[in-house]
């Protein structure tokens, strides 16, 4: 619990990954609008899927290695800048990204794709921009220095 969200648990970026994986599907069969990825093409959505996954596992595993919580709005003991990182300063959220885009290719229609750039932003603004903050208070010169070498995405 926190203040930021008035003394309730927050819902967790997992809980909204797995919201906009469902928003994906259920799109795709209800409104499917136009198939635009062939269906012998479709099985190639399977690697950005897994390829999503593993990248939210391995920068995952370096919060821990750290020893710095994974959890928005707790504050980080440690600035993780190795790995993934050295290329997006949000790997997880970036994974989870990439993970949308291979199951909108698995689906094949236009609809799912939409779910994707509205997960983006949802993400950036409720997460990305106040962790972001709190990192520049906890870490100061380091993280402005982090903050400018490495791009937000990619």
């Amino acid at each position: 619990m926190n203040a930021r969200t008035g003394g309730r648990a927050p819902v967790l970026p997992p809980v909204y990954f797995l919201m906009a994986a469902i928003l994906t599907v259920g799109l795709h069969f209800v409104f499917p609008v136009r198939q635009v990825i062939p269906s012998w093409a479709r099985y190639w959505g399977v690697a950005p899927l897994l390829a999503g996954f593993a990248l939210v596992i391995w920068a995952a595993r370096l919060f821990d290695r750290a020893g710095t919580t994974i959890k928005p709005f707790q504050p980080s003991s440690a600035l993780v800048v190795r790995g993934p990182y050295r290329l997006s300063r949000n790997p997880i959220y970036l994974g989870m990204v990439v993970a949308l885009l291979g199951l909108g290719m698995m689906l094949g229609s236009l609809t799912p794709f939409a779910v994707v750039p509205v997960f983006a932003w949802a993400i950036q603004h409720r997460f990305i921009r106040p962790e972001e903050a709190m990192l520049e208070n906890i870490f100061g010169a380091a993280y402005a220095e982090y903050k400018a070498a490495v791009r937000r995405w990619l």
